[in-house]
């Protein structure tokens, strides 16, 4: 993992490409701009969130945060999680040789998640793109409530 820092503010900003490598980002751009109607710099942002809310889901793993993305963000972490192999991959390098499961409710929740997901992700060290958050900040996170889930 590579970190930047920002000499205004000395804060160390941990970078979601630092998580996996340059031939799976940008298999995971190409894929993203294949099935959706995204440019790659959209492709790229969603993308990086998604990895900074996997890694964060990873490493708060048992403190049961209930942490969800909203819908924007989750088309990202789905077509990284269908692309089984490099997800796998990803998993047992950065999860403990384990596999983080992903477990959608049914029913979308309206419990102000999404943003304190966002949050927890800042306080992890990761830079939010909060345009992207706020998008559905007050909408919804299809993850099962009080879960380890992601």
């Amino acid at each position: 993992m590579t970190a930047t820092t920002t000499e205004s503010t000395r804060t160390t900003v941990r970078d979601p490409r630092s998580f996996v490598s340059a031939q799976v980002w940008e298999r995971e751009i190409k894929l993203l701009t294949r099935d959706h109607p995204w440019d790659t710099v959209m492709a790229e942002r969603c993308f990086g969130q998604a990895v900074a809310y996997l890694i964060t889901a990873m490493e708060k793993f048992g403190r049961r945060l209930g942490l969800g993305c909203g819908p924007l963000i989750d088309i990202a972490v789905h077509g990284f999680i269908l692309d089984t192999v490099n997800y796998r991959d990803f998993c047992a390098r950065n999860f403990s040789g384990g596999f983080l499961e992903h477990t959608p409710e049914i029913e979308f929740k309206y419990d102000g998640s999404v943003m304190k997901t966002a949050h927890v992700i800042e306080s992890n060290g990761f830079a939010v793109d909060w345009p992207l958050w706020e998008r559905d900040g007050s909408k919804c996170t299809p993850c099962h409530p009080g879960s380890d889930c992601h």
